[in-house]
């Protein structure tokens, strides 16, 4: 089974079409988005419509949870990407699930998925990779999870925890539409599980990092020619 796990789109349509461009290719069997939708670009309703026509089971992010029922002119030079959604696009952002588990078994014995976006604890926490190994093993404990997914930073890495008898592997994707860590592609991972795949070796699993270019100055000129930040361009494009 190929399983691919994405995130933070960030309202970024082109990255998002270059991304189900390059998927094609992949052969993969299920897919999972782990949130931020919205939220610096500005395509937010024609990325969660693709989403939702896709039938891509999604969590919510902290930038969708961000989105409320406001009037268009208010507070619009402030948050101006999260007025941009339509009330169907917030309707549809406000049900999201703040995670997904998943039971699997490997090697003969249970395994458990969790996708989340910032962390089980709280959707704005960020997992860095150079966490004390004790704050993220108890945390991986204290929810069951023996491989965990998360986004929220923007910067995709794949760190292996050891236990008494086994290895948990904690996984950021990366950002679909707004890379943070110097390179503008954006980043999404496919997780492959078979006869081999086993929690008992550090590389009982196949985590596999995929980088694809898509039109960064199309998604940096729109915004210049919005009400964002003009940073937000420049961000892009330098990938910080």
């Amino acid at each position: 089974m190929r399983i691919a796990i994405f995130s933070d789109i960030h309202a970024n349509l082109p990255a998002l079409e270059a991304f189900f461009e390059d998927i094609q290719k992949r052969d993969i069997d299920s897919w999972y988005c782990l949130g931020d939708l919205v939220g610096y670009n500005t395509w937010p309703n024609e990325v969660i419509e693709e989403i939702r026509k896709r039938k891509i089971p999604t969590i919510a992010g902290n930038h969708d949870l961000k989105v409320k029922k406001l009037k268009r002119d208010e507070g619009l030079e402030v948050d101006y990407a999260y007025h941009i959604g339509s009330d169907d696009a917030r309707d549809y952002l406000s049900r999201l699930p703040r995670f997904i588990r998943k039971h699997f078994e490997l090697d003969g014995a249970p395994a458990t998925i969790m996708l989340v976006h910032g962390s089980p604890r709280s959707v704005n926490e960020y997992l860095l990779e150079d966490l004390e190994e004790s704050y993220v093993s108890a945390m991986m404990e204290e929810e069951d999870a023996d491989i965990m997914f998360c986004g929220h930073t923007h910067k995709p890495y794949h760190r292996t925890l050891t236990t008494s008898n086994s290895y948990r592997h904690l996984i950021n994707v990366g950002s679909i539409g707004k890379p943070k860590d110097g390179d503008p592609r954006g980043c999404y991972v496919i997780l492959t599980l078979d006869k081999s795949s086993s929690l008992k070796s550090a590389d009982g699993i196949k985590v596999e990092f995929f980088r694809f270019e898509y039109d960064v100055e199309k998604a940096a000129s729109a915004v210049e020619n919005s009400p964002l930040p003009t940073e937000f361009a420049d961000r892009l494009r330098k990938a910080y």
